[in-house]
């Protein structure tokens, strides 16, 4: 019984590491990407005056 306990636990723990790391690199890259947005309408908008 307690087999089969550590083995639900250790599995448990793979995808929480692993679903951890997928949204960490979900954020890290919206943010990059949320970054290059904003610079190029900084861009685009500092003909018109803004």
């Amino acid at each position: 019984m307690n087999e089969r306990l550590v083995r639900a636990t250790e599995k448990a723990g793979v995808w929480n590491l692993v679903l951890g790391i997928v949204v960490l690199v979900t954020g890290i890259a919206s943010g990059i990407l949320l970054i290059l947005n904003a610079v190029r309408l900084w861009k685009a908008g500092t003909g018109l005056g803004l």
